[in-house]
């Protein structure tokens, strides 16, 4: 049976859907329509509330390859004052400083080896439970990606506010992805379609290797297998975002569950 759930709404201020049940079936999750007030206003909005609760704002989002979440992301942290991490980010910067953790992923890295759940998991946890994260309150970027990554961060009480769920058609992030050429002289990206290069640059871009049709259907393959198994460990606080839409209006949906979240759960909001 699929999981019923219910919007409610009191006033301007919409609440979070709620989901019940436990079957844990693919497209059993509801689309919850959001309106949100102008971009300009949020961040008026949120300051005056900034004072409501003791508790941060906590965010994950997640989307396949090429689902917009990095733009997405800055906007998030412009208007909320999260701190953005990423665990491929993360695991870079520790194992460009040389951390104990980082030398331990360096190992598996130089030996062509997948670094294993244990040791990221270890650093996304630290890293969200410490310093201006645990302050501010924090946006996770990506992650997690499995099953054995969401049951590991639950155990250690890792657990967002909102999980916000960018759904896009495979076909469309397959016509993002394979568009993509990179210049190898200045490293921007142009798409084809999306942001022709200039007519001199053209000649010299080239396709990367993870950028070919077959490897994107790969890795969204692999996304797919994953997907029901991770939202599982979060039916409350999942809001399901058409992504197939324009950036500003995918934001402003974004922008209208978390504002529902931290009105409904009194949350703080920090300065950015």
């Amino acid at each position: 049976m699929a999981p019923a759930c219910a919007v409610h709404s009191s006033g301007p201020t919409l609440a979070l859907p709620r989901c019940r049940g436990s079957a844990l079936q693919k497209g059993a999750w509801p689309q919850t329509t959001l309106r949100a007030t102008p971009r300009r206003s949020a961040r008026n909005s949120f300051m005056t509330r900034a004072a409501m609760g003791d508790a941060p704002l906590r965010v994950m989002i997640s989307g396949a390859p090429a689902a917009g979440k990095g733009t997405q992301c800055a906007s998030i942290v412009e208007d909320f004052g999260l701190t953005h991490i990423s665990a491929g980010d993360l695991l870079r910067a520790e194992v460009s400083a040389g951390t104990p953790a980082g030398k331990r992923a360096s190992e598996f890295m130089t030996a062509g080896k997948l670094v294993p759940n244990e040791v990221v998991v270890d650093m996304v946890v630290g890293a969200l439970s410490s310093g201006e994260a645990a302050r501010r309150g924090w946006l996770l970027d990506g992650y997690p990606r499995s099953p054995e990554q969401a049951q590991a961060i639950d155990r250690a009480g890792i657990r967002p506010d909102v999980f916000l769920l960018l759904n896009v058609p495979d076909d469309a992030l397959v016509a993002r992805v394979v568009g993509r050429r990179l210049d190898p002289v200045t490293g921007d990206i142009y798409h084809l379609t999306f942001r022709p290069p200039p007519t001199e640059v053209a000649p010299r871009l080239v396709q990367r290797s993870d950028d070919t049709e077959e490897a994107v259907r790969t890795r969204l393959a692999t996304y797919h297998a994953n997907l029901d198994a991770v939202l599982g460990f979060y039916p409350d606080q999942i809001v399901q975002i058409d992504g197939a839409r324009s950036m500003p209006e995918v934001y402003a949906d974004i922008r209208a569950a978390l504002d529902a979240a931290v009105a409904s759960k009194a949350l703080r909001v920090a300065a950015a």
